[in-house]
């Protein structure tokens, strides 16, 4: 028998609107609504401590005009859980609450027939951190583990497993600093074949993943899998995105996606943000990410959901919709 393959979730929302809009970030907004981050858990401390707010966020941002959620589950691990005292099942338990509280969410906005107006039925990515998050110091940027390929593979599966079991609609694996990595989660994908996939690097400047590989190379893994559906990057400064777009074409026949952080700057002495330090708005920005390739489009850290607002307001109408595949 022929071998069969996920389909695109995100194929209708490009053939209607050309785009797909993402939602912005988690983390550091639910810490502006209050949420004690403070914690190696960082967001995944809420769902231990107040889901409700995560949900809420979750709606909010589609109300905004996200077509996709993605889960608290970045910085969830097993490891990270345990150390905090919680058994296996607890924490596996976790990790499925994530994604269904952004399911929760979805049915929540889609209920209401004044939301569904000009809308698609959103999606719900469970987010897959990369290694460097479970490590909470800073590793996400470097990508300078010491680990073999094998190793990362053993470490992400029993976490893959548990967010394929929760039933999202596709996984994120976002915020990969290094071309092993992303190698290791490209192969490991195989083994839950039914699942798609996106594919996303944090990049260090024009040209280069944060670990130093070419952003080029790292696109051109996602033609090793057919599970992966959009590759692209996250959690980058805006003015890097356009030139990493263009670094990209024709490397792969994936949809490009890009959901770039606000570019503040982060104040390690002080332990804070640097306010005005980043983009202050993202609508027409967005319009220049999309004309550099980018097709699935969104906010990373810093990002709220007015940015998002911004972003589709710019977006729909400005995009065209792509042929049917």
């Amino acid at each position: 028998m022929p071998q069969t393959h996920p389909a695109n979730p995100f194929q209708p929302f490009l053939e209607r609107f050309g785009v797909v809009i993402l939602d912005g970030a988690l983390a550091t907004e639910l810490e502006r609504r209050g949420a004690d981050l403070n914690d190696p858990l960082w967001s995944a401390k809420v769902l231990l401590e107040a889901p409700e707010m995560i949900r809420q966020l979750h709606y909010d941002y589609f109300l905004a005009g996200a077509d996709v959620a993605i889960t608290a589950s970045y910085q969830a691990s097993f490891q990270g859980f345990m150390a905090r005292g919680l058994s296996r099942d607890e924490a596996a338990a976790l990790m499925r609450l994530s994604v269904r509280l952004a399911q929760e969410a979805r049915d929540q906005f889609w209920a209401d027939p004044a939301n569904r107006e000009g809308r698609l039925r959103p999606l719900v990515a469970a987010s897959v951190g990369c290694y460097g998050a479970f490590l909470a110091d800073g590793s996400e940027y470097r990508g300078e583990y010491g680990l073999s390929k094998q190793a990362l593979q053993d470490w992400h599966r029993p976490r893959m497993a548990e967010l394929v079991a929760a039933g999202p609609d596709l996984l994120a694996c976002e915020t990969i600093p290094c071309q092993l990595e992303g190698e290791a989660l490209v192969e490991l994908l195989a083994e839950f074949p039914e699942t798609p996939a996106w594919l996303s690097f944090s990049c260090c400047d024009e040209a280069h993943v944060c670990h130093g590989e070419p952003f080029r190379a790292c696109v051109a893994l996602a033609n090793a899998s057919p599970q992966i559906v959009a590759v692209g990057l996250n959690c980058t400064p805006p003015p890097y995105v356009e030139p990493l777009l263009r670094a990209a074409a024709g490397v792969t026949d994936r949809p490009l996606l890009a959901y770039p952080n606000s570019g503040e700057r982060w104040d390690a002495v002080n332990q804070c943000w640097i306010e005005g330090s980043g983009a202050t708005e993202f609508g027409p920005p967005s319009r220049r990410w999309y004309a550099a390739g980018a097709r699935i489009i969104g906010g990373c850290c810093r990002t709220r959901p007015q940015d998002i607002r911004d972003m589709a307001q710019a977006l729909r109408g400005f995009a065209a919709p792509a042929p049917a595949s």
